[in-house]
């Protein structure tokens, strides 16, 4: 089950008390205060693992409470730290502040760590209070209260390139074909209802081998950015991907004869989603092109040259132009990795666990 949203509660755990006490000892006279301070609440802590791909544990599982600091005790005693909580999500998560909508932290990489919640403070005992002209303080402080918030999670996938265009154009049997991953693909729309991930690998022994990681969207329509289809859901996933791979049905069963108006569609909903997916860099793809429709596939052509865009015709079926594909995707990836080198360093990681994955 793929989750990519949930919200939890959490609570750092409770200071605990100081302690009113004085020493009380056969043969030592006026032993004074001997009041322990109590000890600091649990704190609330997130961690960004390669291990956890989807949010699913926290739909089910939505509050967690550290443990509180026990109180102190007689004779200094120190009352025990309550013990931490550790909470992983996977690289990708973006965390929200439910009431102030504010962005807490983005885990773009692996094993980031933050405390989201802090404990309370452990409050002081009797003996912290004792001055030469103040011997037998009886004050003492109570435990300060840990942290409590409603959190909002959001994951974003992690990939170099993002599959997109009309349900049913063969974004699932192409990602089959370039990497290990294996999405339920059949004749019928929607067929996608999550995001695929597969690790493409490409070189020979003459070429070092070169791997990216390529993101399967499930199919936009008309009207998505407004909640039509399959809506906004899974638009976000595209934001962090390097590389758009866009696929059009040149093939004479699609149903919509217009190929222009169908990049059109596609673009306006990328457009009007509102984090500049229009402008990455686009691959057009001629999907289908083992039953291609000449006009539409010369339609096809005509666009990209107006619009400077390099197209591509493969059939994922029967494996023509997958290669020329693939390698054009990798030499792509490739440029744009080398133009924002530290972001490439926060995919490395994730592209070895897939691959073993795979």
């Amino acid at each position: 089950m793929f989750i990519d949203e949930a919200k939890i509660r959490v609570k750092a755990g409770d200071g605990g008390n100081g302690c009113l006490a004085f020493r009380r000892e056969k043969f030592v006279p006026r032993g004074g205060p001997s009041g322990g301070d109590g000890g600091k609440g649990g704190d609330i802590i997130m961690e960004s693992s390669e291990r956890h791909n989807t949010l699913v544990h926290f739909r089910f599982n939505p509050e967690y409470k550290a443990e509180r600091g026990r109180h102190g005790e007689g004779a200094n005693k120190t009352g025990r730290e309550g013990t931490d909580v550790l909470l992983k999500v996977p690289v990708g998560t973006i965390v929200y502040d439910e009431e102030t909508r504010e962005k807490v932290h983005d885990f773009s990489r692996p094993d980031e760590r933050l405390v989201i919640a802090h404990g309370g403070r452990g409050g002081r005992g009797n003996a912290r209070f004792a001055t030469s002209t103040h011997q037998a303080p009886k004050e003492h402080e109570p435990g300060r209260p840990g942290e409590e918030k409603t959190l909002r999670l959001e994951l974003k996938l992690l990939a170099d390139a993002g599959l997109v265009g009309y349900p049913n154009v063969g974004k699932s049997t192409l990602i089959s074909r370039i990497s290990a991953a294996r999405p339920k693909i059949a004749d019928y729309p929607f067929t996608t209802l999550e995001p695929n991930l597969g690790v493409v690998a490409v070189g020979d022994k003459n070429v070092p081998e070169f791997s990216f990681v390529v993101a399967d969207i499930p199919g936009l329509i008309g009207g998505a950015h407004t909640g039509a289809g399959l809506g906004t859901q899974f638009l976000r996933h595209i934001e962090r991907t390097r590389l758009l791979v866009h696929l059009v049905d040149v093939s004479d069963s699609s149903g919509r004869p217009d190929v222009g108006n169908d990049i059109e569609v596609i673009m306006g909903e990328l457009r009007s989603f509102g984090a500049h997916l229009e402008e990455k860099p686009m691959i057009m793809v001629a999907s289908k092109i083992d039953v291609a429709d000449k006009d539409k596939l010369a339609a096809l052509k005509v666009y990209c040259k107006k619009n400077k865009l390099e197209m591509y015709p493969i059939s994922a079926v029967t494996g023509k132009g997958i290669g020329e594909l693939k390698y054009a995707m990798a030499k792509k990836v490739e440029e744009l990795r080398s133009a924002s080198p530290r972001a490439a360093e926060d995919l490395t990681a994730e592209n070895a666990e897939l691959q073993q994955k795979a």
